[in-house]
């Protein structure tokens, strides 16, 4: 799959969506689209309703009004079990706090996105033996996540997220959890992985550093678009 350009369709596409919480207004109207292979940033201070807008992107929360759509389907109008096979095989989820399953080996971890699928063990072995080698930890296979590194234990989050060759890839603050030093690999790792593969990507962060590795950036204020950045995609 080559890299993102400018003439591909777009993967995902928000239209004016809107989302309060207790009559609170959260998100007020974003629109963007996101087209195959693109990184784009949501940037912007705490309650700025970055991570709501994740979520909803996500199927994981409906907008109030709006529309998001993968691929041409509406994401909003879809029912529950609906939205639950779009979370497992549509879409991959990356958290600060990594969010493995604690008695679960590291390839195991990465396993579990494809049993659900339902996929054979051939095919989940030889899925798991090149994600773990692409993300440099193939000699970390049987290491439990108490065993593991943040670093470790990021890169195994990453490789999950990707199991199931998701169309869009979202990413909560991965690096908000790690020093320096990891947080710039798996930036780096983040960044040609979806070069490679083609992944979109929509990145929420206070980093700068993790901001740079982006196409583009949207930065929020109180529910609001406040400014869009174009940026190069790569890393200084």
């Amino acid at each position: 799959m080559p890299a993102f350009t400018q003439s591909t369709r777009p993967v995902l596409v928000a239209r004016n969506v809107a989302k309060a919480y207790a009559g609170r207004p959260v998100l007020r109207g974003i629109s963007f689209e996101l087209r195959a292979g693109e990184r784009l940033a949501l940037v912007g201070p705490s309650g700025s309703g970055k991570t709501t807008l994740l979520n909803c992107l996500g199927g994981v929360d409906r907008p109030d009004s709006g529309h998001i759509g993968l691929h041409g389907e509406s994401i909003e109008a879809m029912s529950p079990d609906a939205l639950a096979r779009l979370r497992r095989t549509r879409v991959g989820t990356i958290f600060q706090f990594f969010h493995l399953l604690p008695t679960l080996t590291a390839a195991e971890n990465i396993e579990f996105p494809l049993q659900l699928r339902g996929e054979p063990a051939a095919t989940r072995a030889d899925r798991v033996r090149e994600l773990l080698a692409r993300v440099g930890i193939s000699g970390r296979a049987d290491a439990l996540p108490s065993q593991l590194s943040g670093g470790e234990m990021q890169r195994v989050a990453i490789a999950r997220a990707l199991a199931n060759r998701p169309d869009l890839l979202l990413a909560d603050e991965p690096t908000g959890n790690l020093d320096s030093a990891n947080g710039a690999n798996i930036l780096a790792l983040l960044r040609e992985l979806s070069d490679e593969t083609g992944t979109a990507l929509v990145l929420v962060t206070h980093s700068a550093e993790a901001t740079r590795i982006c196409h583009r950036a949207i930065h929020l204020r109180d529910g609001h678009v406040v400014r869009e950045e174009t940026l190069s995609g790569r890393s200084e």
